[in-house]
């Protein structure tokens, strides 16, 4: 399975405690095996170059979850590992799944408070498209990866994709606020 990772160093020698514990699925490296979708969330640094990283995933002899959509198994381990609850998958040596948008720690605060439930939670959360991550958890998972190569991303096309991202947010916001009763925009306004 090829995979990428965007970032600003090349990594050819991955350092699975690096990523923080309270990720999506826990603490791990995470890819993408979707190439536009890294190459759009790609962002600058001054001074950095900004790298896609190429992988070559063997998933043969490896523990592998995977979530194949938003449910609620999948909110409810995103949901702990976003509060810092211990890892309940980490017997597993890859876990792969739906990423969850960047909006979601604000939605899963907003579940926190009672403003609204897991089910809007997950309708939401159902709004655009849907790409999946690819997160490395074991030495196991690490051994069965090879480093294939690396590209240097151009800055102005970062730059275009950055407004790209602004719009679909934009976008995705509208149709958030649509879904939400009136007290609660009445809240959020």
């Amino acid at each position: 399975m090829i995979l990428y990772h965007v970032g600003f160093d090349i990594i050819n020698d991955i350092n699975l405690k690096h990523g923080r514990i309270n990720a999506d699925f826990g603490q791990g490296f995470y890819l993408s095996n979707n190439i536009d979708f890294s190459k759009k969330w790609a962002t600058i640094k001054n001074d950095r170059d900004t790298i896609l990283n190429y992988y070559d995933l063997d998933l043969n002899s490896l523990n592998v979850l995977e979530f194949k959509e938003r449910n609620k198994e999948w909110f409810d381990y995103i949901f702990k590992n976003r509060n810092g609850n211990s890892d309940v998958y980490k017997k597993y040596d890859v876990i792969i799944g739906p990423i969850a948008n960047d909006t979601i720690f604000d939605l899963y605060g907003t579940v926190t408070s009672g403003l609204i439930n897991n089910e809007l939670a997950l309708k939401i959360l159902d709004i655009g498209p849907t790409y999946y991550q690819i997160v490395l958890k074991s030495e196991k998972a690490k051994s069965n990866i090879k480093f294939l190569k690396y590209e240097i991303l151009d800055k102005l096309d970062i730059k275009n994709n950055q407004n790209e991202i602004r719009k679909i947010e934009e976008e995705y916001q509208d149709k958030v606020f649509n879904l939400l009763d009136d007290k609660v925009k009445d809240i959020l306004s």
